[in-house]
């Protein structure tokens, strides 16, 4: 088996030993880290989006896949800046105000990552002042909101509501999901998209960017 091959099985089966091992052993071979990334963890990723769209894979196997291709990531980012290979963009991500709850925004963040984009992650209890300031001060091309709570919805409308009123309207697109989030609430407060769930983020993302 290819070292592509071995990093690519090794996200799925959430072996993070085997994408490390792999990863390194690659790159002192010359195999370039913008190869390895689009090649093996991408589709990867993609894959684990599948699986899990389909109910193949739930919460805690997304998570160790997630695991394993954050560490090969992180062996492969130095060799990225070098090799100058951009992101495919610049996603803003955040909990609203109010809110305190993160496993479902993390999970975005990693599928995200995943398919090739910067996630700039805000935490939790975000206003929207502070996601219109990332947004600017990062050239962010997307803001994901995430919500838990029915009582924290509206801060979505308030941080899309702000992200007008800054001129950042057509510029950066809105996205919001979590789990009493709707289309439907995603069209009366004007979203840009909705996700229900990480894997579908990491594919609205991509749609909205065109890549």
């Amino acid at each position: 088996m290819g070292h592509k091959e071995t990093i690519y099985q090794g996200i799925l089966n959430g072996n993070m030993k085997a994408v490390e091992d792999a990863t390194k052993t690659a790159l002192s071979e010359s195999v370039s880290a913008g190869e390895l990334l689009s090649e093996a963890m991408i589709p990867a990723m993609a894959e684990v989006g599948r699986l899990f769209e389909a109910n193949e894979y739930y919460v805690p196997e997304m998570l160790i896949a997630a695991r394993a291709m954050k560490a090969g990531l992180a062996l492969l980012r130095p060799e990225l800046v070098k090799e100058e290979v951009e992101p495919l963009g610049k996603v803003v991500l955040g909990t609203v105000k109010g809110d305190l709850h993160d496993i479902g925004k993390n999970l975005v963040g990693i599928m995200i990552e995943g398919a090739g984009f910067e996630v700039v992650d805000l935490g939790v209890d975000v206003s929207p002042d502070a996601f219109v300031s990332a947004a600017k001060e990062q050239n962010a091309d997307v803001i994901g909101l995430s919500a838990l709570l029915t009582t924290t919805m509206p801060s979505m409308k308030s941080t899309i509501e702000a992200v007008k009123e800054a001129g950042l309207d057509g510029k950066v697109k809105v996205i919001i999901g979590g789990a009493p989030v709707t289309q439907k609430y995603a069209d009366e407060i004007g979203a840009d998209g909705y996700a229900r769930d990480a894997a579908a983020a990491a594919t609205l993302v991509k749609q909205l960017l065109g890549k």
